[in-house]
């Protein structure tokens, strides 16, 4: 009698349960992937609920890497569906108000504009219940062996997991994991004012700023601008001074803040100032700080980054992009080596380091460019080079 061997098919293996700390941008773009994949995942977030805070302003989501990143989490019609139409217009001005370019939106631009809040809010309605978890601030990480490593939360409690993501931002509780490399001060610090209703209270100053965003730089400063929704003007005042400067006004007294602040912008045309002057809000300190151009670090079993916790740089205008972009790719490797986390993680890192070193490279050159002895030629320069 004749035996025949019988195969079984084998069983896929289980797909590793990911541990995300952060609730940005990338941290959810990073779950929303995995769901499409089917791959589980868990977003733990400090803040106490997804309106806690506010989100910030105006996002423009480029299409080298945040619309491929909305693209990989299915997410591209509910994207377009917030783009704010006109908004990528740009002006330049002198210190006196002249201009010295003017670009309106021609709907042909590659960097649509839309709210941080409401790209969040997409973000979080595409995630099954429960699957970011609010009021969990982290206190401690800690590698058990194994590519194990277990969170400790600050209400005392903790979760153990075999792939931790730390997207949790500048100061990442993750990061010292692989790196000991930690945040350094650049020189420069931006202060945050905002206008409502700009076009009707604030007139001079919305004429200003225009349709989108506005740049008046000189030597070491600058007034940067944008009109948000609803006629809401955004500021960032930027200064080049030592944080002993700044540590030397009292935010305290927003009075007293905006005047000190305006002060190193007199004699500049007045409908610049007023959006120093007369912001509603206490102006906010932003004091800028990037890890090294070439942050990396050697491969650790179960554990990586995104985003900030990975490449914090000089603002350029690619942070919320690359973030998604780095949870998107992180996302991908992961669905295309099931059952092999150090696979994906290795093909992962191979790409996120080169792009981050390149981009922080480019946002170095920016930052040059916009508060260097040569600006706003050489900024004017660099924008029409790249035209």
């Amino acid at each position: 009698m004749n035996s025949t061997e019988i195969t079984l098919p084998s069983t896929p293996p289980s797909p590793t349960h990911v541990t995300i700390i952060g609730a940005g941008l990338g941290g959810l773009v990073l779950a929303r992937v995995l769901h499409v994949h089917g791959i589980p995942a868990t977003v733990y977030e400090g803040e106490a609920s997804p309106t806690a805070r506010a989100q910030g302003g105006m996002l423009d989501i480029h299409d080298h890497n945040g619309q491929p990143a909305l693209a990989a989490a299915g997410l591209t019609e509910e994207f377009r569906g917030l783009v704010l139409e006109g908004h990528q217009a740009s002006r330049a001005l002198a210190p006196d108000g002249g201009v010295l370019l003017d670009e309106p939106d021609d709907g042909t631009g590659g960097r649509p504009e839309v709210q941080r809040g409401e790209l969040r809010r997409i973000l979080l309605e595409s995630l099954p219940g429960g699957t970011v978890r609010w009021g969990h601030k982290v206190t401690g990480v800690r590698a058990l062996g194994a590519g194990r490593h277990e969170v400790t939360f600050a209400d005392g409690t903790t979760t153990v997991t075999d792939l931790l993501v730390g997207a949790d931002g500048a100061w990442s509780r993750v990061r010292p994991l692989v790196s000991d490399a930690t945040p350094a001060y650049v020189g420069t610090s931006f202060v945050e004012t905002w206008l409502y209703d700009a076009d009707t209270r604030h007139p001079a100053a919305a004429k200003a700023v225009g349709a989108g965003s506005m740049f008046a730089l000189a030597p070491g400063k600058g007034i940067q601008a944008h009109r948000e929704s609803g006629g809401t003007l955004h500021t960032y005042v930027a200064l080049s001074r030592p944080k002993e400067w700044f540590a030397a006004i009292d935010f305290g007294d927003p009075a007293t803040a905006a005047a000190r602040i305006a002060a190193e912008f007199d004699g500049w045309a007045p409908e610049l100032t007023a959006l120093i002057t007369d912001g509603e809000t206490a102006p906010v300190l932003r004091s800028l700080h990037a890890l090294p151009d070439d942050h990396t670090w050697e491969r650790v079993p179960g554990v990586t980054l995104l985003g900030d916790a990975a490449h914090l740089m000089i603002p350029s205008g690619e942070g919320a992009n690359l973030a998604m972009y780095d949870a998107a790719e992180l996302g991908e490797a992961l669905a295309a080596h099931p059952g092999d986390t150090e696979a994906a993680l290795t093909a992962y890192e191979e790409g996120l380091f080169p792009r981050s070193a390149a981009e922080a490279a480019d946002a170095g050159d920016l930052h040059e460019a916009m508060y260097g002895p040569g600006t706003p030629q050489s900024l004017l320069g660099m924008l029409a080079a790249g035209a």
